[in-house]
């Protein structure tokens, strides 16, 4: 009887933690992504821009690596690529490949700050039509200076008016550049 009594003992706490380590949507599965890179190429004269954000601890005590290669041209557009890699396996895993294949799960968000006057335009999309993200424009529409931000989503209740808010989905990665636009040379 004891060892009815441990069995079932057992049984119940392996059920009890089994239900609590589950998470509230177990088909929510997030990349393990560390590194983003954000090319801009301009239409026209100006200089390429490169943002880079590696963080390989991710929660962890160390700082992101971030950086920004130069500044943006007030008037030129920019057309933008994200290439996004797991660094913590080698060779390094092309996460860009898996989520532009499951376009459906995934959709990348441009936040601007008030004070940086650029705008955005999604330019490649799911097998549905609705918004991807890893390809777009991005216009320096004035000289000013501020945060964009790049988050993947996973799982996004997808909407082209680029609002985070209500897509809801789990943040893959997020990454926060300080931007300046200068005027025209």
């Amino acid at each position: 009887m004891s060892n009815l009594r441990i069995f079932a003992t057992v049984i119940f706490t392996t059920v009890l933690f089994v239900s609590c380590v589950n998470d509230s949507d177990p088909d929510i599965e997030e990349e393990v992504i560390t590194t983003m890179t954000v090319t801009l190429v301009p239409d026209g004269d100006a200089t390429a821009v490169v943002l880079f954000f590696k963080d390989l601890d991710g929660d962890g005590p160390n700082a992101p690596d971030v950086d920004v290669s130069g500044s943006l041209v007030a008037g030129v557009t920019y057309n933008g690529s994200i290439e996004l890699l797991n660094e913590t396996e080698d060779p390094a895993e092309d996460i860009t490949e898996e989520v532009e294949e499951l376009d459906l799960e995934h959709q990348v968000f441009y936040t601007v700050s008030s004070s940086l006057e650029v705008s955005t335009e999604y330019i490649n999309f799911d097998s549905e039509g609705g918004p991807l993200g890893t390809k777009f424009t991005l216009t320096a529409d004035a000289k000013s200076n501020g945060k964009l931000t790049f988050t993947l989503r996973h799982k996004p209740n997808k909407n082209p008016e680029n609002d985070m808010d209500a897509a809801g989905g789990a943040t893959d990665i997020d990454a926060t550049f300080d931007i300046e636009v200068i005027e025209e040379k």
